[in-house]
């Protein structure tokens, strides 16, 4: 509808029709009770018998209008009010802007205000800023607000709030600082609450809550609304208790909380983990009657399940099942619950109860909780009839849930299907590409991970902190050490270089690939630690050999006030167990419980098998087994066996081996191990037997397999491995070695060849070992600077581990070396183990 130029000429009272009254008082309770429609006829019967309405009636209708935000009904208003003839005052055109610019048509809006020209007033001025603020257009906003100011007009409380909602977005929020200046001058930051709420909202959402505290601190005038809003802004951003202590405040000053604060401050307690808070927050709820609020309740069944984080359900389903009526929101809040808790198979029959009793349909947040249950459980293909719920439902648009599916496919290990969900997401964020690299690391596909960085890197939103800890993650996980300097560098320029999770990646990522000096250098410059830098640095020096220095650190960090949690004790005991500390083992296996309060899990245990297994002590290593208050798992029989074969113990490897197969018949490392003990005995009968039951069950032993990186690219080699293009000169160099290193004393040991062929042959097998083919690469094709890096999937061999200590005097260049278990750095004929791994 073509809006037709406004004039505003001097007030001209007409005569009243004599049933005008009547029937607008009649036209008014109409549009008061909500019915537009009816008042709309009622508008048409008046114009049909000749009855004017006035500017008070149809300005009445259009605020109706507005509060139901039809703009359908509004437009007929409005086409009724050009027809009438009146001339529009100021009250009327500002509620015909306030009409289209809340309804959407932001067009009209603004050609109405144009047409008003020298009439705008600032209810004009203050209703176009507060709609441009919620329509998202803050830079319109701003420059109105400023427009206003050049012309002299003055801002109220509601010309605040608007400019100051415009200025919430990070681009800016400098220009609220300034705003702030101007509110705090002319006093309304202090005696009005709707303009203190607005910058409370403000600093919140750029995630400066201190600001926003000294706002908060600073009103005189305090209602139930801002301390709401404080409390759920703190809730928010993850500072649970002081959204706790905020609320305990907020009763103290006479408030009474209602469903929002209560809300919130269940969802704080939930946050930090405070079951004792959460119970005495669910009795005050039902002493002043909210405890059978839908929201309320929602939060409850939310804020038991977080806090009995994978225990028991049970609160949690009887608050659910206590509530009169359940929505989606109650329904979905159980299910999320039990997704959380670690209970993904109640959370699928939860859903099916749901599905069949058919009164409430999921939401989007319901499926995609289902599908992250699926992932847990890699049902992909319940997670696949799920989402044909989705698609019947029309919510495939909905971007968390291709999210969710991403990560289904990806958690099952089918990814090709994850690759196609991924592709058709309507609208790639960065939890997108976050859920697909993720995906691909945990599939042992980094090329694909590290490819998909340059998309990311090329697009709106950029990497976060999560996509850099991920990918930091791959490179260590492979050893490429290049790759993971790139990201350093890439994620410096991007501003992450303070974050947290960012510095612990890359104390990981560096000792991971054999750098401990950098790792430590990452450490030493972060500004906050948290358990996991702490851990991390442990785990590195432990890993590196150097156990001393793990176990001081590990002081520091206590006396530093940092909590060790399980998986700091399992570094610490690895630290022991790679320098046969034993009785410092013992005293931190005990400390666990006595000091931290943290109970024994299986590694814990595996960790204490292996340090009295690696140390010789084989009989205490069974009784320490005998004693545990749990059924050990193959883990723990597994490192047994392990010693058993290191120091050449039959019997108790046999025992360890049928353990180990009683619980995983079709382990083939179990076999593998056990098969080494008899090679090392000279039990070829045995040994053959133990093929063929393995051939049998068609179980492979895992393939030696040993890389290297140059310039950025990754050479593999098996045993034996001639593919490499420059496989020639590769054997050459490795015949060079062989000669030079015998000169110097070396021997071959061949007891760990698993074929019983002569000593001639035992020893050309043992000389083609993956690692030893890379350790020749790398002498041909890296400068003598630089350290030679060899990462390999299985544990080194003693007679590899022997010639490259040869091969580090010969070449005079340092050769790490990581396998399975740890770090070997060799150089100048010494090793960082100590010849004790």
């Amino acid at each position: 509808m073509a809006v037709p130029a406004i004039s505003l000429p001097a007030k001209i009272t007409p005569s009243k029709h004599p049933q005008f009254e009547t029937f607008k008082h009649r036209l008014l309770r109409i549009a008061d009770a909500g019915r537009l429609s009816g008042a709309i006829s009622t508008l048409d019967l008046m114009s049909h018998r000749g009855i004017p309405a006035d500017l008070l009636t149809y300005s009445s209708l259009l605020k109706s209008s507005i509060r139901s935000r039809d703009l359908h009904l509004g437009k007929l208003i409005h086409r009724h009010l050009l027809h009438s003839g009146l001339p529009l005052d100021a009250i009327v055109t500002n509620s015909l802007i306030a009409l289209y610019s809340k309804c959407g048509d932001w067009d009209t809006a603004c050609l109405i205000f144009d047409q008003m020209g020298a009439n705008r007033n600032l209810v004009s001025w203050t209703t176009m800023i507060s709609s441009a603020a919620r329509s998202n257009m803050e830079r319109t906003a701003i420059g109105m607000f400023c427009e206003m100011l050049e012309l002299g007009f003055i801002p109220n409380e509601y010309t605040f709030c608007g400019v100051i909602q415009a200025c919430s977005s990070s681009e800016f929020v400098w220009i609220g600082l300034v705003v702030l200046g101007f509110v705090i001058k002319t006093g309304f930051w202090r005696e009005d609450v709707a303009v203190g709420s607005a910058l409370i909202d403000m600093f919140a959402k750029n995630g400066d809550l201190c600001s926003a505290r000294k706002v908060f601190d600073g009103m005189l005038v305090r209602n139930l609304v801002v301390w709401t809003l404080m409390i759920t802004r703190y809730a928010q951003r993850g500072c649970g208790e002081k959204a706790i202590a905020l609320f305990v405040g907020m009763c103290l000053d006479g408030h009474e909380p209602d469903r929002f604060s209560m809300s919130s401050v269940l969802a704080a307690c939930a946050e930090v983990g405070s079951l004792q808070v959460g119970k005495q927050l669910h009795s005050l709820a039902i002493r002043i009657g909210l405890a059978l609020d839908v929201c309320v309740g929602c939060s409850l069944v939310s804020m038991y399940a977080k806090c009995v984080f994978g225990g028991p359900m049970d609160d949690s389903r009887r608050v659910f099942e206590g509530m009169p009526e359940h929505n989606v929101m109650s329904w979905t809040a159980l299910i999320t619950g039990y997704v959380q808790s670690g209970h993904d198979e109640e959370a699928l029959e939860l859903f099916g109860e749901m599905i069949r009793e058919g009164e409430i349909q999921p939401n989007h947040f319901t499926y995609s909780s289902i599908l992250k249950a699926c992932a847990n459980l890699s049902e992909a293909n319940i997670g696949e009839q799920v989402y044909a719920h989705v698609v019947k439902s029309g919510l495939t648009i909905v971007n968390f849930i291709g999210n969710s599916l991403v990560t289904m496919y990806a958690k099952s290990g089918r990814m090709d299907e994850a690759r196609k969900a991924f592709e058709v997401l309507y609208e790639k964020n960065l939890v997108s590409y976050n859920a697909i690299v993720d995906g691909y690391l945990k599939n042992s596909n980094s090329e694909q991970a590290f490819e998909l960085i340059h998309q990311i890197q090329g697009s709106d939103f950029g990497a976060s902190a999560f996509t850099f800890a991920s990918l930091l993650s791959a490179a260590a996980s492979i050893g490429i050490m290049g790759k993971g300097q790139q990201l350093h560098a890439q994620l410096l320029k991007s501003g992450f270089e303070s974050d947290t999770c960012i510095s612990n990646a890359l104390v990981s990522m560096y000792s991971k690939c054999g750098n401990i000096e950098d790792a430590v250098q990452a450490f030493q410059e972060m500004e906050d630690r948290n358990t996991i830098s702490w851990t991390s640095m442990i785990t590195g020096l432990a890993k590196h050999g150097h156990a001393d220095k793990a176990l001081e650190l590990f002081h520091s960090m206590v006396a530093a006030g940092a909590k060790p949690n399980d998986i700091t004790y399992i570094a610490v005991l690895s630290a022991c167990s790679h320098v046969g500390l034993v009785s410092e083992g013992r005293k931190h296996f005990q400390s666990m419980k006595n000091d931290h309060g943290i109970i024994p899990r299986m590694e814990h245990y595996a960790c204490m098998v292996d340090l009295l297994g690696r140390a010789g002590h084989l009989e205490e290593a069974i009784d320490f087994i005998s004693s545990m208050p749990v059924k050990p798992d193959a883990l723990v029989w597994r490192t047994l066996l392990s010693a058993c074969r290191t120091h050449g113990h039959t019997e108790f490897g046999e025992r360890a081996a049928r353990e180990i197969l009683y619980q995983e018949p079709d382990d083939p490392s179990a076999y593998v191990l056990l098969s080494n003990l008899y090679a090392m005995g000279g039990q070829w009968g045995k040994v053959a037997m133990i093929r063929s039951g393995m051939k049998e069950k068609s179980l492979n032993k895992e393939a030696g397999l040993s890389w290297i990186e140059t310039e950025g690219n990754i050479h593999k080699f098996h045993a034996g491995d001639t593919s490499h293009r420059r496989s020639e000169e590769i054997y050459e160099k490795l015949d060079e070695l062989a000669t030079e290193i015998k000169r110097l004393g070396y021997v071959s040991d061949t007891s760990s060849v698993l074929h019983d062929v002569d000593d001639e042959l035992k020893e050309k097998y043992v000389w083609q070992h993956s690692e030893r083919l890379a350790v020749a690469f790398g002498l041909i094709s890296t400068s003598a600077l630089k350290p030679i890096r060899i990462f390999k999937n299985l544990r080194v061999c003693g007679d590899c581990h022997t010639a490259m200590k040869f091969m580090s005097m010969v070449a005079g260049r340092e050769i790490i070396l990581r396998d399975s278990n740890r770090f070997h750095r060799i150089k100048d004929g010494n090793c960082s183990c100590g010849d004790y791994w």
